[in-house]
C-alpha cells in the first residue's frame, strides 16, 4: 500500500503509562521503527512532546480509551496534527497482544492513511459538554433520592403518591416536613394540602394513616437534606450553563421552534453537536454519529440484525426525550411521523425514528440558518399514493341508493314472513 505519512507516531494510551511508536519511511520504502514508553504525568508528557519533535513526527494517532486520551491531547494539541480514532475501527489482527504491538499497529494504519478521526469539538464546546453532562448526572441523582423517599413512605404505610402526583411538590414537602417534626395524625397532615389538593383532603386522610417510627423520621430528614443540596447544585449549574450559552442565544431561539425541543434540549444539542455542521458531510453522517440509524449486519443474503450502533449517548438521550414529548402533540408533522412508524414497527422503534428525524431538522437549522416550519399532519393512504404514481384522478361520488337487503333467518335461508302475511321477526328493529 502507498505510504501517506513518512513520519508518524501511534500512541497506545493507558491510565498510568503510554507506549509511543514512531515509523520512519525512507525514499526506498524501507521502514524504521522507534518505540519508547512514557508515564502519563504532566512532566513526562512534556518529554514525550520533545521526543516527537526530535524524531520529526508529522502526524500522531491514538485510541479514544475512556478519558485517558484527554491529558495527552491537551499536551500535544497545537504542536502536531492529532487523530483520535474509535477503537472499533482499528482492531488488530489476532496474535500476540502487547502495548508495543498495538502502538506499532496504530502507527502503521496512520502511515497508510487508513484511520478516520473522531469528532473532537473546540475547547469552548468541550467545556459546555462537561456542564450539560454534569447537569444530567445531578438530575439522575435527584430522581434516585426521590425514589428513596417514596420507598420510605411506602414502608411507613403512607400512600401519598396515590393522591399527589408529585410527592416532592409543595403539598408533599409540607407533609413530609410535618412528619419529620413528629406529627402523625392524618387530619393534621391532610390540612397541609395546598392548591388543588385542598379538594382531596378526604382522600389524603385515608392514605396518610400509617405506622410512622423514629427510624422513618430520621431517614426522611437525611433524604430531604439531600434533595435540598442537589436542588441547589442543579440551580447553580443551570445558571452557569445559561451564562456560557449566551453567545449562542440566536441558535437556541431557532432550535426551540422545533416541536418537542425546549431550552434544556437546545443546550444539549449545542454542547454535543457544536454550532458548526461542516464537521459532518451531511445529515445522515450526523445521525450515524449519534447512533440513531439502523445497524447493518448481513450475511449470505440475510439481514441478521438492525440494532442501532453505539453513538453519542448524551445526544441520543436528549433526542429520544424530545421524541416522546412530540408524540403527544396534535396536528404536527413529527407526531404523524411517530404514529406512522409505530403502526408498523412499534413504539420503541418509532421513538428512535422520530429522534432521527428531529436530528435531521436540527442539522439543517444549524447549517442553513433557518427555522422550523410546521407542515401539519400529512397522512395519505396507500391507494392515494399509488393513484398519484399511476397519474389517475380520483373522484369521490355518493353511492346510489340500493334496495334494502332481504331479511334472512338461520343458516342463510330466505325469510318467508312476508309471503305468510305475518310481522317479520327476522328484520332488525329500526
Amino acid at each position: 500500500m502507498q505510504v501517506v505519512y513518512s513520519r508518524c507516531c501511534g500512541l497506545d494510551v493507558h491510565k498510568d503509562s503510554l507506549t509511543a511508536c514512531v515509523l520512519v519511511f525512507d525514499e526506498q520504502g524501507r521502514r524504521q521503527v522507534r518505540k519508547k514508553e512514557f508515564p502519563t504525568y504532566w512532566q513526562q508528557l512534556q518529554r514525550l512532546k520533545l521526543w516527537l519533535y526530535a524524531n520529526k513526527v508529522q502526524h500522531v494517532a491514538m485510541e479514544s480509551t475512556g478519558v485517558y486520551w484527554k491529558p495527552v491531547w491537551n499536551i500535544l494539541q497545537g504542536h502536531f496534527p492529532l487523530l483520535v480514532t474509535n477503537p472499533y475501527h482499528m482492531k488488530n489482527i489476532p496474535g500476540r497482544k502487547t502495548d508495543q504491538n498495538d502502538a506499532e499497529w496504530i502507527a502503521d494504519l496512520l502511515a497508510h492513511g487508513l484511520l478516520r478521526g473522531s469528532f473532537i469539538p473546540p475547547p469552548g464546546i468541550q467545556e459546555l459538554r462537561d456542564w450539560t453532562r454534569y447537569r444530567v448526572k445531578l438530575m439522575q441523582e435527584y430522581n434516585r433520592i426521590h425514589n428513596r423517599i417514596h420507598k420510605v413512605l411506602e414502608d411507613a404505610n403512607l400512600k401519598l403518591s396515590s393522591v399527589a402526583s408529585d410527592i416532592l411538590g409543595a403539598t408533599g414537602r409540607a407533609i413530609i416536613q410535618a412528619i419529620i417534626r413528629g406529627q402523625e395524625h392524618p387530619d393534621w397532615l391532610a390540612d397541609k394540602a395546598m392548591s388543588s389538593l385542598r379538594n382531596k383532603r378526604d382522600q389524603l386522610r385515608l392514605v396518610l394513616k400509617g405506622r410512622i417510627t423514629d427510624h422513618h423520621r430520621h431517614l426522611l430528614r437525611e433524604l430531604m437534606d439531600d434533595v435540598e443540596r442537589v436542588e441547589e447544585k442543579i440551580c447553580r449549574v443551570q445558571t452557569e450553563i445559561a451564562e456560557r450559552m449566551s453567545p449562542y442565544q440566536e441558535l437556541m431561539d431557532r432550535l426551540t421552534t422545533i416541536p418537542g425541543v425546549d431550552i434544556l434540549t437546545a443546550w444539549t444539542l449545542i454542547a454535543e453537536l457544536g454550532p458548526d455542521m461542516s464537521v459532518f458531510p451531511d445529515a445522515d453522517h450526523a445521525a450515524s454519529w449519534a447512533g440513531l440509524v439502523p445497524g447493518s449486519f448481513e450475511s449470505a443474503g440475510k439481514r441478521k440484525s438492525s440494532r442501532t450502533r453505539h453513538g453519542n449517548r448524551w445526544l441520543r438521550r436528549a433526542l429520544c426525550q424530545s421524541a416522546w414529548a412530540v408524540a403527544h402533540k396534535k396536528d404536527c408533522y413529527l407526531t404523524a411521523h411517530f404514529y406512522r412508524r409505530a403502526s408498523r414497527h412499534g413504539a420503541k422503534k418509532a421513538i428512535v425514528a422520530t429522534a432521527h428525524q428531529i436530528l435531521i431538522i436540527v442539522f439543517h437549522i444549524l447549517r442553513d440558518g433557518t427555522v422550523y416550519r410546521e407542515h401539519g399532519r400529512r397522512f395519505r393512504s396507500h391507494e392515494s399514493r399509488q393513484n398519484d404514481k399511476a397519474a389517475f384522478e380520483v373522484i369521490l361520488k355518493p353511492r346510489p341508493e340500493t334496495a334494502p337487503p332481504v331479511p334472512r333467518r338461520g343458516r342463510g335461508l330466505r325469510c318467508k314472513c312476508a309471503e305468510r302475511g305475518i310481522d317479520c321477526k327476522h328484520r332488525p328493529p329500526e
